[in-house]
């Protein structure tokens, strides 16, 4: 390898280490950078377990919490280049989801661009999930996709599992 190549890759190397360490440093006295974050941006809550009558469609509630600090856009963000957040269910759970009824978001302003509300979600949400199963008992492992943000930055869009034991009698 020669001089010039080796020279670039100990600059990308040192940038790669101190680029972090500037922008903690130079974030916002008390704010949190999202690699300073836990992995859990978003947290599934309960229903664990339902039973329903099997072949009708049944209300199910289903509970998450955003995690302090964050917020995620809502299922109808204020902007289309905003990513929703959307529950599925995938084909052959033994479990169909009808429809899924989501929130109002709140209106809230960033310090990016104070001149324009986004439709957020913080802090505890329930999306009421209209589903219908077949006869027995079904691990359903739905999905929810969201993209979390702090006041500063967003992280790329993330799925997490939302596991239901459903029972149809």
């Amino acid at each position: 390898m020669n001089r010039t190549a080796t020279r670039l890759l100990i600059a990308i190397a040192v940038i790669g280490f101190v680029a972090p360490l500037l922008t903690a440093q130079n974030a916002a006295p008390g704010a949190k950078t999202l690699s300073a974050l836990k992995n859990a941006p978003v947290t599934y809550l309960f229903p664990e377990q339902v039973n329903l009558p099997a072949g009708k469609p049944t209300a199910v509630a289903l509970h998450f919490r955003v995690a302090q600090g964050l917020h995620i856009n809502s299922h109808t963000p204020s902007d289309e280049f905003l990513i929703p957040t959307n529950f599925s269910i995938p084909e052959g759970a033994g479990v169909h989801l009808d429809s899924a009824s989501y929130p109002a978001g709140t209106l809230t302003t960033l310090p990016a661009d104070p001149a324009t509300k986004v439709s957020v979600y913080v802090g505890e949400f329930v999306i009421q999930a209209r589903i219908t199963a077949a006869r027995g008992n079904h691990l359903v492992e739905g999905k929810l996709r969201f993209q979390a943000c702090n006041q500063n930055q967003c992280m790329p869009p993330k799925t997490i599992p939302v596991a239901i034991d459903v029972i149809g009698k």
